[in-house]
């Protein structure tokens, strides 16, 4: 019989839950999958946590069952919608939500909250979650975990290629023949993009790029925001909203006063482009072929932009497409892969690659929550 699995993840943007429901066996395959939006007030109050200086502890225990309740939600509208019962799911893995990555901390730690708990009792499926803590209790970051999944998928014999998610933070996955899987973030991918629209336009996102249409890139503020430290740092590495921020950027902003808003969302729209090439070049140069999934996928300006500088960077010729091409919904590749995380803890096998995060070396991820 074929076994299923739930994946659920809401990434760094925070725009909501995106739930996938899978198998493995004989064949990787997306059998159905939703992203279900936070409500409005909710998602204000996980940004307003993401940025805090400190954590009230009441908030943040209210936001642990609140978004654990959101998510057991999300998993059983698919399953109701997908006419599958939750005792047919052997499991689901739950990525919850980062409110803290601090993988350059001392100590350095990772919180994703959503109590495990929570989902499995309202859902009666085995949850599996809490996966980024063991990687970095062994040394590692924490991040990228995708790589595993992508590997599996997307890997060829002979091609170079790299898988580039396109999330609020972007990231690579390393598919080189020959070589171990590596892997990294970038810096921003969409997390700039969404904020500034949001400040500007009242609205989450840059639609199809418009906004940053309407404006010319600055050359000055463009190589002030590539001066940034994280991108000239060493592999392995990874970062998040708590650094790349409109905080961030106001401070930067500052000795740019006469720019207009456009003008500084089409900086940022080829910040995004140029930095996720330009890391491509240096660690990758012989890539072929670049298989983006995410949110990001839904920008024509970004993609066109992205393959501009890939072009640039790398010297020679290299396709960019999605993995619908591969047979995945770029939307959801993330979601399967912690539905394949699930089934690597289930059956003792590690979920991280060591060579991605730095960890001392492969680990069985997460904790174990049992339906009832």
């Amino acid at each position: 019989m074929t076994e299923l699995y739930l994946g659920l993840i809401s990434g760094t943007s925070a725009d909501g839950i995106d739930v996938a429901l899978m198998h493995f066996e004989p064949r990787t395959e997306l059998l159905a999958a939703r992203t279900y939006a936070y409500p409005s007030d909710l998602r204000e109050r996980i940004l307003a946590l993401m940025h805090a200086e400190s954590l009230a502890v009441d908030a943040y225990g209210a936001l642990d069952i609140e978004i654990a309740r959101c998510f057991a939600s999300a998993a059983l509208e698919l399953l109701r919608q997908a006419g599958v019962q939750p005792a047919a799911i052997r499991a689901l893995g739950s990525h919850g939500q980062t409110v803290r990555h601090r993988p350059w901390g001392s100590p350095a730690f990772t919180l994703q909250i959503g109590d495990p708990n929570t989902i499995a009792e309202n859902c009666g499926i085995t949850t599996v979650a809490d996966f980024r803590r063991r990687d970095m209790a062994a040394g590692g970051q924490g991040a990228p975990l995708v790589c595993g999944l992508h590997a599996a998928l997307f890997a060829d014999d002979e091609e170079p290629r790299a898988i580039l998610n396109l999330g609020g933070i972007g990231n690579y996955t390393l598919l080189q023949p020959g070589q171990p899987v590596r892997g990294f973030d970038t810096g921003p991918a969409n997390c700039l993009l969404d904020g500034w629209a949001l400040r500007h336009l009242g609205r989450a996102c840059d639609l199809g790029g418009e906004f940053a249409g309407s404006g010319q890139p600055d050359a000055a503020l463009l190589d002030e925001l590539l001066g940034d430290h994280y991108f000239a740092r060493p592999l392995p590495k990874s970062t998040g909203r708590e650094h790349f921020n409109l905080d961030w950027l106001d401070q930067r902003l500052a000795t740019h006063p006469a720019l207009s808003a456009a003008a500084v969302q089409a900086t940022l729209l080829l910040l995004s482009a140029r930095s996720m090439a330009r890391a491509l070049a240096e660690h990758a140069p012989a890539t072929r072929r670049v298989i983006s999934c995410g949110g990001g996928v839904h920008n024509p300006r970004l993609l066109a932009a992205l393959e501009r500088e890939l072009a640039l960077a790398l010297g020679h010729p290299c396709v960019l497409e999605t993995s619908a091409a591969h047979g995945l919904d770029p939307d959801f590749v993330e979601a399967a892969a912690f539905a394949w995380m699930a089934r690597q803890t289930l059956n003792h096998q590690p979920g991280n690659c060591a060579d991605v995060t730095g960890a001392a070396g492969p680990r069985v991820l997460g904790g174990v929550y049992f339906g009832a």
